[in-house]
């Protein structure tokens, strides 16, 4: 089966469609699907529930889609970054669902393991737990939480095989598996593609059965946050 594609644009063609839940890697700026994020921009689809830690920035990342307006309801732990989803926000343009990080983590693992539910502690007695079930194990009261089972999930990768394989890039690791594992159709984007069979098996972050199609292409290197200090000898 082919997997891999000429552009975002054809990595994505046929699987958008209005409505549809959408499922991303990345964690501020470090590790996000920007190729794939903008094809989705330039598609037009609309009306978008996104699952991902946060939205990026205002011009870059799923900020692109929130000021374009194709973004419905963010399934986030983390609005901070990003001044259009605060202002949607907060004035009633969007809908937000907050969840822990560990939790949203774990809903898309779950998803992607054919997991319906799952309990834990975090965000017992909080709003969190605000209209789900709680449920007693040794006397600690835990709640429930839904796995993700997501239409779409997009993902950015450091390198993979022609067969879907993925290696990922220290940090920017950090929310694509369980991601990637979430969707019906996973699509990644790459640095680069590799030869079948050079890439240590031990090596591989994701297997290439979850990875339906790639695309590889040129990324931007923004830093979210430049914090600098003087030369000691300035």
């Amino acid at each position: 089966m082919k997997k891999v594609y000429g552009s975002a644009a054809e990595a994505l063609d046929g699987l958008l469609f209005d409505g549809m839940f959408i499922s991303a890697g990345g964690f501020g700026l470090c590790g996000i699907p920007e190729l794939l994020l903008q094809a989705i921009k330039e598609a037009g689809t609309k009306d978008l529930t996104f699952a991902s830690n946060n939205a990026g920035v205002d011009d870059f990342g799923i900020g692109i889609l929130l000021q374009t307006r194709q973004v419905k309801k963010m399934i986030s732990s983390y609005v901070g970054e990003n001044a259009e989803f605060m202002r949607q926000y907060l004035s009633g343009e969007l809908e937000l669902e907050f969840n822990p990080q560990g939790t949203l983590a774990e809903r898309m693992r779950a998803g992607g393991s054919g997991i319906p539910g799952f309990y834990t502690k975090t965000g017992v007695g909080t709003q969190i737990a605000e209209g789900k079930e709680h449920k007693d194990f040794d006397g600690e009261t835990y709640i429930l939480e839904r796995g993700i089972f997501a239409d779409l999930s997009i993902v950015k990768a450091w390198k993979a095989d022609d067969t879907g394989n993925l290696v990922f890039r220290k940090t920017a690791r950090n929310f694509n598996p369980p991601a990637a594992m979430s969707g019906k159709v996973c699509v990644a984007e790459v640095e680069e593609i590799v030869p079948r069979g050079s890439l240590d098996p031990d090596h591989i972050h994701l297997p290439g059965i979850y990875v339906h199609r790639l695309v590889q292409g040129e990324h931007e290197k923004r830093i979210e946050q430049r914090t600098t200090r003087k030369r000691e000898d300035a």
